[in-house]
């Protein structure tokens, strides 16, 4: 029996593969991929060897900054991100968090400076896919993430 390709290729552009797919729709919400112009496919509870099932999204001529990476790898650490051009795979590699994220979680301790005063947050990471807050040293799970609203 012959294997197909259930989504079709891209000339130019990113794919993200390995998404859980309890997470697909979080990370369709992050990527505002409603608003998007150019070409977006989207497979869900797809078979994985690795996942059991699996989503994928392959958005044409899109790329991503370090800061819209750092939102994903919040999201859904581990992610496989590949670049596509010409298409072929030009670069791929796995979406995990960074040590630090500014500007992306919000804290969840309402007495924090940054949920009181007009300042960007600071988490570190640390073990067991946890983030830090700098100021107030409040720990959060990645499963209780928020994340901060851009205007």
């Amino acid at each position: 029996m012959k294997k197909q390709l259930l989504v079709a290729a891209i000339e130019n552009g990113t794919v993200i593969d390995h998404i859980p797919s309890e997470k697909l729709f979080a990370v369709v919400n992050l990527l505002h991929l409603d608003q998007m112009t150019s070409a977006v496919t989207i497979g869900y509870n797809l078979e994985s060897q690795e996942l059991g099932k699996k989503s994928i999204i392959k958005m044409a001529d899109k790329f991503f900054t370090d800061e819209e990476l750092n939102q994903l790898a919040v999201i859904c650490p581990n992610l496989t991100l590949c670049i596509i051009r010409d298409y072929e795979i030009a670069e791929k590699r796995t979406v995990t968090l960074p040590d630090e994220l500014r500007g992306i979680v919000r804290c969840t301790n309402p007495k924090c400076i940054t949920n009181n005063e007009p300042m960007h947050t600071h988490f570190h990471t640390i073990e067991g896919q946890r983030l830090r807050c700098h100021y107030c040293n409040t720990v959060i799970s990645l499963d209780d993430v928020r994340l901060v609203e851009k205007a």
